[in-house]
């Protein structure tokens, strides 16, 4: 399956977008618009995989509750984490 950027793009924005929560959707919707259009396909397919972790999950992250070195999305995490909306 060859995987198109733009496409991988769209899905990642679209359910930035609609994850359940309003205060979430903002903040998700936010960070994705600001880092989707300078990150590589890898650094994309990382997004996709923040985006679809549970509100819980992510405030958990957010508020530094979660060991970051064991992730395999610790770059967009930090990226994530430091992001002031």
């Amino acid at each position: 399956m060859t995987l198109n950027k733009e496409e991988l793009k769209n899905k990642i924005i679209y359910r930035s977008q609609y994850r359940g929560s309003k205060e979430m959707d903002l903040l998700m919707s936010s960070f994705v618009r600001s880092i989707i259009n300078d990150i590589s396909i890898d650094e994309l397919l990382k997004l996709k995989e923040l985006v679809n972790l549970g509100d819980e999950n992510l405030m958990h992250l957010r508020n530094n509750q979660v060991d970051q070195k064991n992730s395999t999305t610790n770059n967009i995490i930090n990226k994530f984490v430091n992001f002031k909306y």
